[in-house]
């Protein structure tokens, strides 16, 4: 089974970013998704406060299937957690595609991509650990529609109309056509969005890796 996984994180891209991306890929890959979960309520939250997320990265249908998720980061900030969700998922035969860094990651990938990733990851968070400031470009105020999104997504993928979908659930058609402009989700629902290239993104990846350096303080 191919399934996909989006996590609120106001630090990095939005969940309509990898919305997108993740409607393309799968469109451009020929992959189905047949079970989709966006995590709203997951920001800045331990793994060991994440029983939905859990589940749901543990369903018996999932086992090994394939994961789609915008980059390790949705995974967790929290490098502690990222590698027992990576252990986890590799343990329940489970082929990861990370989209943005266009890797591919199971239990067969170069450790030293899957290590590159981490540190990746690491030199990301220290960033905006150092930054904190404002909010991060691309994200977006929370709506009264967020609630609804895999519905909704759900209902335009079916070509049902704006006002179809405004009747089912019960709102506003002039509010439900905005936040569907605004969210692109049409163009979400279609995996109309186009995908950047990414020429040997695993030495691209390795090259990120920071070596600690010696104190020079300490050769003196």
């Amino acid at each position: 089974m191919v399934f996909s996984y989006m996590r609120s994180d106001s630090h990095f891209s939005g969940v309509y970013e990898q919305l997108k991306m993740i409607s393309a890929y799968a469109k451009s890959h020929g992959f189905s998704v047949e079970d989709e979960m966006v995590d709203q309520l997951s920001q800045n939250s331990r793994l060991s406060d994440r029983d939905e997320a859990i589940r749901y990265m543990r369903a018996p249908e999932h086992v090994g299937g394939t994961l789609l998720i915008y980059d390790l980061w949705v995974l967790s900030s929290n490098i502690e957690d990222v590698v027992q969700m990576l252990s986890c998922l590799f343990k329940n035969g489970i082929k990861i595609h990370l989209i943005k860094p266009s890797i591919v990651l199971n239990t067969q990938s170069d450790i030293i991509v899957a290590f590159g990733l981490v540190d990746q990851l690491r030199q990301t968070v220290q960033s905006v650990e150092k930054k904190m400031i404002g909010r991060p470009k691309g994200s977006r105020s929370s709506s009264k529609f967020d609630p609804y999104l895999e519905e909704i997504l759900g209902f335009l993928r079916e070509g049902k109309s704006v006002s179809e979908i405004a009747r089912i659930l019960g709102v506003s058609r002039s509010s439900l056509k905005d936040y569907i402009e605004s969210r692109e989700l049409k163009e979400v629902a279609m995996g109309s969005t186009a995908l950047e290239k990414v020429v040997d993104a695993e030495a691209s990846i390795i090259e990120t890796i920071e070596c600690p350096e010696v104190n020079e303080k300490e050769q003196l």
